[in-house]
């Protein structure tokens, strides 16, 4: 059983464990810093190919805290050249929930929280 790969379901979002690989992790006294790298995955289509050429610059998303300590997903995703049209085009992916840097779960759980009832 490969259990750094069991921890990383725990405390990774399945999204980001599914499409990127953790590169570094920076643990200082109050924060966790993770780093992440889109796998070479080019964007599916029948018409074009495509090469990588590098990546973005990272995004930074606020997660879940772990042991006290503030949790930052540093994610660089992967820019693809579409050899016939010259376009630089990246994926997709909803990592934050929509107007902020928090993850999808981290920021339904205050939304949750905060709900008048």
């Amino acid at each position: 059983m490969n259990f750094s790969y069991e921890l990383l379901k725990l405390v990774l979002p399945i999204e980001v464990l599914h499409n990127f690989e953790v590169v570094d992790i920076h643990d200082t006294s109050s924060s966790i810093d993770i780093r992440l790298d889109e796998h070479s995955n080019p964007p599916r289509s029948d018409s074009y190919s495509y090469q990588s050429k590098g990546f973005t610059s990272p995004t930074t998303i606020q997660d879940f805290p772990l042991r006290g300590k503030s949790v930052y997903l540093h994610v660089r995703k992967r820019k693809w050249f579409e050899k016939e049209t010259g376009k630089e085009i990246s994926n997709s992916y909803d990592l934050t929930h929509y107007g902020t840097h928090l993850s999808q779960g981290f920021a339904l759980f205050f939304k949750g929280t905060h709900r008048r009832k």
